[in-house]
């Protein structure tokens, strides 16, 4: 926890920037009847029963200081996909020497899931772009790239969406926007006050020596 919160107290390096990455699991829903057209004084209507069409997922790479976001849709969360979307982070900060990564501790975020599906040139090359840190179990919520996710779903995935291919096209169009207003996150928790808040976590640690 601390390591993550050291690097969210850090000034804005450019050359060492700091990344939230982080996967939201989709559910895709059809209708089965036509929604009803909205009518003056009346709103749009749904019916309750809906199809389940398959499953998608939205992965994001998201830089809180500068409001920069990275979002692509993929039908999968598999290593090989790991390893696309972290070449695609790569080239999106070409200015970096080392890419400051934050995220969850599963099994495919780490450098094995470049060498299952580059060379060993350009998967090494590509583990050289970034410095892994890892969130705690069940300290998720130390990711900003959550609250990037909640913000994309609350806007987004408050309506049944059917198909990847129209989810792909709602979310660049929220990306799109929000990049343009460089829409940020001022992280407020330090470790002074996680000292304090979470005191008796760290008591139980000392009582393990």
């Amino acid at each position: 926890m601390e390591d993550v919160l050291y690097l969210y107290n850090l000034s804005f390096d450019e050359q060492r920037p700091v990344i939230c990455f982080d996967e939201l699991p989709v559910q895709l829903l059809g209708e089965v009847v036509l929604p009803l057209p909205m009518k003056a004084g009346y709103p749009k209507r749904f019916d309750y029963e809906y199809e389940r069409e398959g499953t998608a997922v939205l992965l994001v790479a998201f830089e809180p200081l500068t409001g920069k976001r990275i979002v692509e849709t993929s039908k999968q969360r598999t290593k090989a996909d790991y390893c696309r979307f972290m070449q695609r982070v790569a080239e999106g900060f070409p200015q970096a020497e080392k890419i400051m990564l934050v995220q969850d501790n599963l099994n495919t975020h780490n450098a094995s899931s470049f060498y299952e599906n580059l060379p060993p040139a350009e998967a090494f090359a590509l583990a050289q772009a970034f410095e892994m840190h890892y969130t705690p179990k069940k300290g998720s919520w130390l990711n900003m790239a959550e609250l990037e996710l909640s913000a994309l779903s609350r806007i987004c995935l408050s309506r049944r969406i059917s198909s990847i291919e129209e989810l792909d096209r709602e979310v660049q169009a929220l990306v799109e926007e929000r990049n343009a207003l460089k829409v940020k996150v001022e992280w407020q928790f330090s470790i002074t006050q996680a000292r304090k808040k979470l005191s008796r976590h760290y008591e139980k640690v000392k009582s393990k020596n």
